[in-house]
C-alpha cells in the first residue's frame, strides 16, 4: 500500500524532559492507526508535532512525499490534512448544514465575514458531507440541539470538508455513549476505505482501538515499544506489563 504519512526519527524536549525520541511510522491510504500508551508516553506529543501544534526538535513528517514538520497548523490543513479535536468544536447557535458550509467557505479561501455568506454557500455539497457522516435529516437543526454524539459527528464532516488525504482524530469517543463510540468509529472506516484517507487516531478506550484499528502503535516514555495488528499488539507482554502496570 501507498503511504500517505511517513514519520521518521522524531524528537521533542520539554526543558530536560525528552518527551519524544525517535519516534516513526507510516500510515497508508485507507488505513487506520491507532496511537496509543500509558499517559506521558509522548503520544499527544507526537499527535501535535504531526498535526503542526508543535515543532520537532528533529525528525520528518511527510505527507504524500512532503515534509510538513515544523509548518504551522493552517499550512498542513492546506496541505491536506483534515482534524478532530478531543472536545468538539462547532460553532451552537448556527445550523448543522452552516457549521458545514462555514468549513467549505475557509476550504475556498473565502473566509472573510463568512456569516453573511454561509446559509447560501454550496449547500448541495455541505448536504452531501452531511449525507456521508450521517446527519442529513438533522442539516437545519442548530448544533446546540444535538446529542454530543451527533456533534462529534458534524466535527467529522467539517474534518472532511476540504477533501483531506490524511485525517487526524484526537479521542474521537470521548464523552461518548460505548453504542455512539462504535457507530462513529465504524463510520469513519467506511469513509477512509471509500475515500482512501489514511487516518491516525489517539484513544483511550482499548475496545474502540482493538476493534477499529487495522494497526497499533504502542508508544512509553517517548519511544515505540511494539506496533503491529491489534491481536499481536494485545498478546505483546511489554505492553501487558505498561498497561497491567496502572498508567494506562
Amino acid at each position: 500500500m501507498t503511504a500517505v504519512l511517513e514519520v521518521r526519527g522524531l524528537r521533542k524536549s520539554f526543558g530536560g524532559v525528552l518527551a519524544v525520541d525517535g519516534v516513526g511510522f507510516a500510515v497508508a491510504a485507507g488505513e487506520m492507526l491507532a496511537l496509543i500508551g500509558p499517559n506521558g508516553a509522548g503520544k499527544s506529543t507526537t499527535f501535535n508535532m504531526v498535526g503542526g501544534q508543535l515543532k520537532p526538535d528533529a525528525g520528518s513528517v511527510r505527507l504524500a512525499g512532503r515534509e510538513i514538520a515544523g509548518l504551522p497548523p493552517r499550512a498542513v490543513w492546506r496541505q491536506g490534512v483534515g482534524r478532530t479535536f478531543q472536545v468538539a468544536q462547532t460553532f451552537g447557535s448556527l445550523t448543522v448544514a452552516e457549521n458545514v458550509q462555514m468549513a467549505l467557505l475557509s476550504a475556498d479561501g473565502r473566509a472573510w465575514a463568512p456569516w453573511r455568506r454561509a446559509a447560501g454557500y454550496r449547500r448541495g455539497d455541505a448536504l452531501a458531507l452531511l449525507d456521508v457522516a450521517g446527519l442529513r435529516a438533522q442539516a437545519d437543526a442548530p448544533c446546540a440541539a444535538l446529542a454530543y454524539g451527533d456533534v462529534k459527528r458534524v466535527e467529522l464532516a467539517l474534518a472532511l470538508a476540504h477533501g483531506p488525504r490524511l485525517l487526524l482524530m484526537d479521542e474521537p469517543t470521548a464523552g461518548m455513549a460505548p453504542a455512539e463510540r462504535g457507530e462513529l468509529m465504524a463510520q469513519v472506516r467506511r469513509i477512509a476505505s471509500a475515500r482512501q484517507i489514511a487516518v491516525l487516531f489517539t484513544e483511550h478506550s482499548m475496545d474502540v482501538v482493538f476493534a477499529h484499528a487495522d494497526r497499533v502503535l504502542v508508544l512509553a516514555r517517548g519511544r515505540t515499544i511494539a506496533e503491529g495488528p491489534p491481536a499481536q499488539v494485545r498478546a505483546d507482554a511489554q505492553v501487558q506489563s505498561v498497561y497491567l502496570g496502572g498508567a494506562a
